[in-house]
């Protein structure tokens, strides 16, 4: 399997797939092993936890620079993924034993009633690429606290930084046959499919999420899904600082290349301030730097796969044959490298693949509108339910419209942001089940009733 530097198209390095044979091997391990670690008191393994915690921060220069080779992200950004991981770590190890401490419900003489929570037994984690730090701790490192034992498939675009993240784990104490990594594409998530794992965990797109989903259901076993979206933001006319709004909603959109499930893909402004909005929306996108990824002062850097190039060249194609206007961007950046310029239309419809499908990318669609209600409709006007935003002043007035939004996620002036105190979910097809919080922890546990006389 070929390790691809997206900045440059040259191959960085060879990894070998593993295959069917290899696989079981490592499965085998992990169901001889599991219930040692189930076993161990939670202290201890949340002791090592807090080792590979300060692991990352030893090295976390390299960690980034790994990062930005494989998968293209501006290097202050790897950086800045890697401390929000650290961050997320550490509020996991800090409450998770109370979120799987014996809850007793009755406690009276001659009966007592308690809920225990119960590793599921081995699991199946197979991740993303676009944070692969962040979306991989949500999974494996409340799982390894909760005594699972896991199978963790890194996305093939960030194949090396999974061999990272195998490594330090390992030294921090977690048993060898406790936590393996599982190499290799599409062929390799296939076999594991085909395996009889405890418990599946997927981050990544719709489609694929629902082939896993398929694919397990006859085996009855827990099946967690954290999808894309299409997440919609509005701006009502009473902001107070349009800049700084444009600013930070574009950074929303624009973050990581636009490659996060929830950067923000649709935005709707109400007319009273659109054109001042959009002034000053198309100022901040044009004022970034685009280059070299490993470069200083970089903010757009490569897509991470070649194939996105094309996605985004068909949404712009649609989007201008049915009407939009171009304010900024619009094509590929010849040369080597998988470059697309930061994008920015206007006079966009919903019948604009544009505004309708996952773009993934630097690329945004930006309309007006007159009301609250017509926003609110076109807000819902998506198959996608994981996050939405609104900007006010009136916060009463916003909330009023997020909760009538579909989402798992609402924000009120802020966006594409992700907290470890809060569950991390989505509707519809942005998945099933909740990562983060103490919903995240107890994911990984079967409960048990317990119904004590005497």
């Amino acid at each position: 399997m070929q390790i691809i530097n997206p900045a440059t198209g040259a191959v960085i390095d060879n990894i070998p797939a593993d295959s069917r044979e290899s696989l079981a091997a490592k499965y085998q391990q992990l169901k001889d092993s599991w219930r040692a670690w189930a076993a161990t008191d939670i202290t201890t393994r949340i002791a090592v936890i807090l080792r590979f915690h300060a692991l990352l921060e030893a090295e976390r220069n390299d960690l980034a620079a790994t990062l930005t080779a494989e998968a293209g992200k501006p290097l202050q950004q790897s950086v800045n993924e890697i401390n929000g991981a650290r961050t997320r770590i550490q509020w996991l190890a800090d409450n998770a034993a109370a979120y799987l401490a014996d809850e007793y419900m009755t406690d009276t003489p001659g009966l007592q009633e308690k809920i225990s929570y119960e590793p599921l037994g081995i699991i199946c984690n197979i991740s993303a690429w676009n944070y692969p730090y962040l979306v991989g701790v949500n999974v494996f490192i409340p799982a390894l606290i909760a005594g699972n034992a896991v199978m963790y498939k890194p996305s093939e675009y960030a194949t090396l930084t999974g061999l990272h993240i195998e490594r330090l784990l390992k030294k921090a104490g977690v048993p060898d046959a406790v936590f393996q990594i599982a190499t290799g594409g599409k062929e390799t998530g296939e076999l594991l499919l085909d395996m009889h794992f405890d418990g599946y965990f997927f981050t990544g797109s719709y489609q694929t999420g629902l082939h896993i989903y398929q694919r397990v259901a006859p085996k009855m076993v827990p099946c967690q899904l954290e999808l894309g979206g299409k997440d919609p933001v509005y701006i009502m006319d009473d902001i107070s600082d349009i800049k700084a709004v444009a600013a930070g909603t574009a950074d929303g959109a624009f973050y990581n290349n636009g490659q996060s499930c929830c950067a923000v893909e649709r935005i709707y402004v109400h007319e009273k301030i659109y054109d001042d909005y959009i002034r000053e929306f198309v100022q901040e996108v044009t004022s970034w730097k685009t280059g070299d990824p490993a470069t200083p002062g970089i903010y757009i850097g490569p897509l991470t796969r070649k194939a996105q190039v094309t996605t985004l060249e068909k949404q712009v194609a649609d989007a201008l044959a049915k009407g939009a206007v171009l304010q900024a961007g619009g094509k590929a950046i010849p040369g080597e490298g998988y470059y697309f310029e930061p994008t920015v239309f206007t006079d966009v419809t919903h019948d604009m693949l544009l505004m309708q499908e996952e773009s993934f990318g630097p690329i945004i669609g930006i309309m007006k509108v007159s009301s609250d209600e017509e926003a609110l409709q076109l807000m819902q006007d998506t198959p996608y339910g994981l996050t939405a935003a609104v900007y006010s002043t009136d916060m009463e007035r916003a909330a009023a419209l997020l909760s009538q939004v579909n989402t798992g996620t609402g924000y009120w002036n802020c966006c594409d942001r992700v907290s470890a105190p809060l569950p991390w979910s989505g509707r519809k097809h942005s998945g099933i089940g909740a990562t983060l919080s103490h919903q995240g922890i107890r994911a990984f546990t079967h409960p048990k009733a317990w119904h004590l006389r005497g």
